[in-house]
């Protein structure tokens, strides 16, 4: 299936921009449906927004990935925000990429290959 780069606009600031084929196949590869709605520079500021006191509901589903079209292997994202947690198995302090809940256990990178492996 050949595609080709397709002009989008954008729902936050009616701007034109580019959904590159590569953009497409990294869309297709993750499964999704949906062309992005929002531009690079809108879906950016929609994340930093998140992540400085934004909504904190727990819904978490991005609308648009967190990339840019500049065609490297990690599409321009920003470093995963790590948080602090005590692992569920083995007491120790560990740093995961999510906001520990407290319902469900949180183990470190040892313990979470351990139980992976138990499965």
């Amino acid at each position: 299936m050949v595609t080709l780069d397709k002009s989008l606009t954008c729902r936050d600031c009616g701007q034109q921009f580019l959904f590159t084929t590569g953009e497409q196949e990294y869309f297709a590869s993750r499964g999704f449906t949906n062309e992005p709605s929002r531009c690079p520079d809108c879906r950016a500021a929609r994340k930093a927004d998140r992540g400085n006191g934004g909504s904190q509901s727990g819904g978490g589903y991005s609308s648009g990935g967190g990339y840019s079209g500049g065609g490297s292997s990690s599409y321009g994202r920003a470093p995963r925000e790590m948080h602090p947690a005590v692992c569920a198995r083995c007491g120790k302090e560990t740093q995961v990429p999510f906001v520990p809940r407290g319902d469900r256990p949180v183990y470190c990178s040892d313990c979470f290959s351990r139980e992976r492996a138990s499965r």
